[in-house]
């Protein structure tokens, strides 16, 4: 396709059109709702892998616009009642076909990456953790855009009506609710009771991905291979439909479709667990001394090392032997609600967490200590209230000689520090060798899961 005619199929088609509401919608979705990809270390602008993901969730209602678009584009020879004069000319109707797909490909794909670049830039002035594992989900995602409106451009070729565009929109967002919220799920009871629902390798055929959760969490290359596999399956059936002139061709024409569909199922996980797995270059451990954090968080090397080796410090004074020896950022990606697996010997830290977050210096230090002795039974996914939180409060004061609320901690009640004043005044009354003895108990079952640590610490029995 040469400039010239790139710039005429341009000024006579809705391809423009097609890029700019991708485009638009998807910056007025990002910008104008305040959602969970504003938020902790898996925004949208904070780290590749997250740009990628978050831009690729938005196909849950992009993907549909686009076949919507495509199958609009593909009905402007039947608007035109031009079909039967551009059949007569010599020009190979695969080519007339290129000419059509290929312009909408073009802005879309654009559109696509435009968004992404918008994010990217954002991105980079962020963090200093760069790679190229996040492309392959872009790409894909942009592959996804283009193999949707072709398919629209092919389908509302062979159904020419006016009612083919709307059908076709309205069956893609079908497509991908379902796959995403009930046909494509499976429910999972939790080891803690909680029922949840996990994708089913079926929900891949869907363009869209799951929000994100952690920000070491990636989709694995075998789900790269089955998604792309479906998808140039579907943009060859799509291209195939826009030069079929017969009932027959036409039906040949799902050929693609079905064998990508049938080799993506074969290639595409069959184990929820190998869809979402671990990007094991950004969860590198680099550190300084004790104090470790992940590839991805190394900028926040610096400000953790100092209060880290602080609250190992006051630790081993306070614990003796059976204190913590390092801090480390967790890189357990663990499902949702799940019991939380913890070190004796190592300070498990997630920089998502509400008491770790903003904390800095000193009150970093009281946070570390909280986590080394009480790090808190709540199912993965849930944030942490109530009992954890006080028994954080007590265990850090009692380390540090004084009574502090922990700032960014979640409690239930208005005034954290009435329920935990009673319990510390208790704590502090009995002789030291009580004190630590109960402590001890108090980390034991807070490690362990199996038992209330703030019941522990009141003097209730372990369970």
């Amino acid at each position: 396709m040469n400039t010239r005619v790139l710039r005429i199929e341009l000024r006579r088609s809705v391809a423009p059109w097609a890029g700019l509401v991708v485009l638009t919608t998807a910056l007025a979705f990002l910008y104008l709702l305040n959602g969970a990809w504003w938020r902790g270390t898996t925004a949208w602008t904070a780290q590749w892998t997250s740009l990628a993901m978050w831009t690729r969730s938005l196909l849950f209602y992009l993907w549909p616009i686009a076949v919507g678009l495509g199958a609009l584009q593909g009905l402007r020879d039947h608007r035109s009642r031009m079909s039967e004069l551009l059949t007569s000319t010599p020009r190979p109707a695969r080519h007339r076909a290129a000419v059509l797909a290929g312009t909408t490909a073009l802005t879309l794909a654009s559109a696509f990456a435009l968004l992404v670049l918008v994010g990217g830039v954002q991105v980079l002035a962020h963090t200093d953790y760069t790679h190229l594992g996040w492309l392959p989900i872009s790409l894909v995602g942009a592959l996804s855009l283009v193999a949707g409106a072709v398919l629209g451009m092919g389908a509302a070729r062979a159904l020419p009506s006016a009612l083919t565009p709307p059908a076709l929109a309205v069956g893609a967002f079908t497509f991908t609710a379902l796959m995403y919220m009930s046909f494509g799920r499976a429910e999972r009871v939790t080891e803690t009771g909680i029922t949840l629902t996990e994708p089913e390798p079926v929900s891949l055929l869907s363009p869209v991905v799951e929000d994100v959760r952690d920000v070491l969490v990636t989709l694995s290359a075998a789900v790269h291979v089955g998604q792309t596999v479906w998808l140039l399956g579907m943009a060859a059936t799509g291209f195939a439909l826009l030069v079929a002139a017969t009932p027959r061709a036409r039906l040949t024409a799902l050929t693609p479709l079905l064998t990508g569909g049938a080799v993506a199922v074969l290639v595409l996980p069959s184990d929820p667990s190998r869809i979402y797995v671990v990007d094991a270059d950004a969860a590198k451990q680099v550190c300084d001394g004790p104090v470790c954090v992940t590839t991805a968080h190394q900028d926040r090397l610096a400000d953790l090392a100092g209060p880290g080796k602080e609250a190992l410090r006051l630790l081993h004074g306070a614990l003796g032997g059976e204190a913590p020896v390092s801090v480390r950022e967790n890189t357990a990606v663990l499902p949702d609600g799940s019991t939380p697996k913890w070190s004796r010997t190592t300070v498990l830290l997630d920089f998502d967490n509400d008491i770790v977050t903003s904390a800095k210096g000193e009150e970093l230090t009281r946070a570390l200590i909280a986590k080394g002795i009480v790090p808190g039974c709540s199912p993965v996914g849930w944030s942490g209230t109530g009992g954890d939180v006080f028994a954080q409060t007590i265990t850090a004061g009692w380390v540090l000689g004084n009574l502090k609320r922990l700032d960014g901690a979640s409690y239930m009640s208005s005034d954290p520090l009435a329920e935990s004043r009673p319990v510390w005044k208790k704590l502090m009354a009995l002789p030291r060798a009580e004190q630590l003895a109960r402590i001890n108990a108090t980390r034991a079952a807070a490690l362990s899961c199996e038992a209330d640590a703030f019941e522990v610490l009141s003097g209730g029995a372990a369970q």
